[in-house]
């Protein structure tokens, strides 16, 4: 008897487990099979390309990252910036696309307090950069906020073409400032050794404390979601902007703050980026004003898709590009190029979304069923 009740009491914790709630708000298990879907079809394009070493380059893609730790992290630090700034947006029903145009705002904002203020502690040095560097997406971020609170201009459009007037602003006043630029190898000067982020001690990588910065922005936001009047405002207008309009939250104000914090956190990645400690001794990080647009911001929403862009899940989505991308580089030991990486990337981020809607439709029709279920109990009940 008491075996019996032990096994109906193990059953409706598992029943309590897969409730029809849980079901449709469960992004776990779709991400999951998106991503093994995403690498399988990857093998698939391998063995296309070159049947003889597809499976020695997908072993590099699939382990390649655990030798190179440190780089995995240095490298997802823009991007849980930029996803979270992504992700941050969409939460608001908001397209943030112009998260590149932010990241090279905060890293010029953050390069005109390198170079030209002058600050007697190293430490507050540092932390006036990375604010100047956050002030600087948030302006380019407050921009397109504002003309879509006043004026309904869709933001994505503004946020876009602010992508193009940012990085050509920034690289016309980089190349005629001799202060920040050097002509002879037309990119800007190195930043000096004391002003370089500490790094995280592996050997031969540039991981820094950015990483840890970057982390702890992500629970930060997560915080506020969940806990926060704001964040549940943001949520609600996301759900339904006419319904939090008729609640009576101020939607304009929501909107501007939203596009502010989200181009404040990628402004953030584009100094962070610059203040890493280089490899080489007395060199950092240097931009080359080519006027091409930063690619960390549009990883980023493909981050964000990723992770439903719950900031927590961004943390992990972003490493795994990283991860899946530090194999990419070694892909070429075997004879295939590293886009391969973009490919297996786009492809799971089509079976995330996929999977989610499946996932949703599922749910519902669960609901409904129920739903018909109870009616039928109900009618029956009446008849009796």
């Amino acid at each position: 008897m008491k075996t019996n009740e032990f096994f109906h009491k193990v059953l409706d914790k598992i029943k309590g487990i897969f409730t029809i709630e849980k079901i449709s708000k469960s992004t776990f298990l779709s991400t999951t099979f998106a991503v093994i879907i995403g690498l399988v079809i990857s093998l698939l394009f391998l063995i296309m390309i070159n049947p003889g070493k597809a499976f020695s380059g997908f072993s590099f893609l699939l382990f390649g990252g655990f030798t190179k730790i440190g780089d995995v992290l240095y490298f997802a630090t823009p991007l849980i910036l930029t996803g979270l700034s992504v992700g941050f947006a969409f939460k608001m029903g908001l397209f943030n696309i112009g998260a590149s145009g932010q990241f090279t705002m905060g890293m010029f904002f953050g390069l005109l307090v390198v170079f030209l203020v002058d600050v007697p502690s190293d430490f507050l040095h540092i932390l006036l950069i990375i604010l100047a560097g956050a002030f600087g997406g948030f302006i380019w971020g407050f921009i397109p906020g504002l003309l879509k609170a006043q004026f309904n201009v869709n933001e994505v459009i503004t946020s876009i073409m602010l992508n193009y007037i940012g990085v050509f602003t920034v690289d016309h006043f980089i190349v005629n400032s001799t202060t920040m630029f050097d002509s002879s190898r037309s990119v800007t000067n190195y930043i000096p050794t004391e002003l370089h982020l500490s790094s995280l001690g592996f050997t031969g990588s540039r991981a820094n404390i950015g990483f840890i910065i970057a982390v702890v922005c992500a629970i930060v936001l997560y915080v506020i979601l969940k806990y926060t009047i704001f964040g549940y405002e943001l949520k609600s207008t996301g759900f339904n902007k006419n319904a939090a309009k008729y609640a009576g939250m101020n939607y304009k104000k929501n909107t501007i703050l939203t596009m502010s914090i989200s181009g404040s956190l990628a402004g953030l990645a584009g100094i962070l980026v610059m203040l890493a400690p280089s490899n080489i001794v007395g060199s950092s990080s240097i931009y080359e004003p080519v006027n091409v647009i930063a690619a960390a911001g549009f990883t980023g929403i493909a981050v964000a898709l990723l992770a439903n862009s719950h900031p927590l899940g961004i943390i992990a989505s972003a490493i795994f590009i990283s991860f899946l991308g530090r194999g990419g580089d070694m892909i070429n030991r075997v004879g295939f190029v590293p886009e391969i990486v973009d490919v297996s990337v786009g492809i799971i981020i089509y079976f995330a979304s996929f999977a989610l809607l499946m996932n949703q439709s599922l749910a519902k029709y669960l609901k409904k069923r129920n739903e018909k279920k109870k009616l039928q109990i109900t009618n029956k009940d009446g008849d009796k």
